[in-house]
């Protein structure tokens, strides 16, 4: 490992990917279900890559390649060793809706007053995790670690590898309940960054949230919100979502009064950090959503709000109840929310007729899950070429639509039609 270590330090950094080849770099040869690393290996070291790290005695070269028993697991111990290396605090986020959005909040707070380093996008997995450490530069003063998971002991994993300092849980939620084993499950799978932050590490704890409050009961916390230790209030301004604190108000661009949560988690671990109150809600005011979460569009014939990036049963109703308001020219064009198991059919039914009774017949369902539990009010389309097609033939013009469904129905491919 610290072979493998050295070479890193006098590479340009990692890369797993011939197509976009780094330049001085150490090619990490990791394996998938249609694709195996080491067989690109040679062609990495050809195009410029200053070592390779592979798993398979065929493709070793001397003086070319460190040849391991596993690329993932090797990469994965290098980025711990690196953190650790690094000695900076390292906060650590996960929870079931919002994760994306509150990291990149607490990236754009703590960047006011401090060289720090996030999770690109939501590389937030077994590979991202590790990949992000790896970009840790002397400069750097604080990382942020968005986790994600979608069955138990993955937290607990990540939480070795990153080995934070402080993590927040933004909530639990109906997400993954297949894999996770239902709602139970989701908590006692989140909640494992509690758990491995009770060995001397700091939790930052939503005090609004009883069941976070009995999970870290025992050990260091800090809380926030509306009964915390740092008091945050949350509020909705014009449809955005806004916080309170010390008789401040800060306005977001986020809509719905969900996103409070997320910017009372930011808010507080600004605070931890002593960001002045000014930077944060500086911070808070400038920050624009993007990556099809909660980002508001206008085109020539309507205004979207676009939230295409991902779905549960919690940010479906949660969208829902924010974005109707009673307005007569509200649409909302929902897909199928996946890996729910057992439970999807119960779910789809619950927020089919929620959105009937929000907006009536301003409805667009697209998916199997849906289509399979139609009914006469609002249109059914089994998915998302069927909702194409629906759109040239039936357009909508002067509404503000909503669109939200899990990334895999892709809904995003119908905003040339609105």
């Amino acid at each position: 490992m610290e072979e493998i270590y050295q070479a890193y330090l006098k590479s340009s950094g990692v890369f797993t990917d011939t197509r976009s080849i780094l330049k001085n770099g150490l090619f990490i040869a990791l394996k998938g279900g249609n694709f195996n690393g080491n067989t690109f290996a040679a062609q990495a070291i050809q195009r410029g890559a200053q070592f390779a790290v592979i798993d398979e005695p065929e493709f070793h070269e001397p003086g070319k390649t460190f040849l391991v028993n596993d690329v993932l697991e090797t990469l994965q111990k290098l980025a711990a060793h690196h953190r650790k290396k690094m000695g900076i605090p390292i906060i650590a986020l996960t929870g079931s809706n919002g994760k994306t959005t509150t990291k990149e909040l607490i990236h754009a707070i703590l960047s006011t007053s401090y060289h720090t380093l996030a999770t690109e996008g939501n590389l937030n997995n077994h590979i991202g995790v590790p990949l992000t450490l790896l970009k840790l530069k002397p400069e750097h003063q604080i990382g942020i670690i968005e986790m994600g998971a979608n069955h138990q002991k993955e937290i607990a994993h990540l939480s070795n590898i990153a080995n934070p300092d402080f993590g927040l849980i933004t909530n639990y939620g109906l997400a993954h309940l297949e894999g996770f084993g239902g709602v139970q499950g989701v908590i006692a799978g989140k909640s494992e960054l509690f758990n491995f932050l009770a060995e001397g590490k700091t939790a930052l704890v939503n005090a609004d949230d009883a069941i976070q409050m009995e999970k870290t009961a025992h050990q260091k916390r800090i809380t926030y919100g509306t009964k915390g230790d740092y008091s945050i209030a949350k509020k909705q301004i014009n449809g955005f979502a806004a916080i309170e604190i010390n008789g401040v108000v800060m306005v977001s661009q986020l809509t719905g009064a969900f996103n409070a949560h997320n910017l009372s988690a930011a808010a507080a671990v600004g605070l931890l950090f002593d960001v002045p109150l000014h930077q944060i809600e500086t911070s808070i005011e400038r920050y624009s959503p993007n990556m099809n979460r909660s980002e508001w569009r206008k085109t020539e014939r309507n205004t979207l709000l676009l939230d295409a990036y991902n779905a549960n049963p919690s940010s479906m109703q949660a969208a829902l109840e924010s974005f109707a308001n009673g307005h007569p020219d509200r649409w909302a064009i929902l897909g199928d929310m996946f890996e729910l198991g057992d439970a999807s059919g119960e779910w789809h039914q619950k927020i089919m007729l929620l959105a009937q009774k929000k907006l009536g017949n301003h409805v667009i369902f697209v998916g199997k899950h849906f289509y399979q539990i139609h009914n006469p009010q609002g249109v059914f389309l089994n998915d998302t070429p069927a909702l194409l097609e629906f759109l040239k033939a039936n357009p909508i013009q002067n509404a503000t639509i909503l669109l939200k469904g899990s990334r895999g129905m892709a809904l995003e491919k119908a905003l040339p039609l609105l």
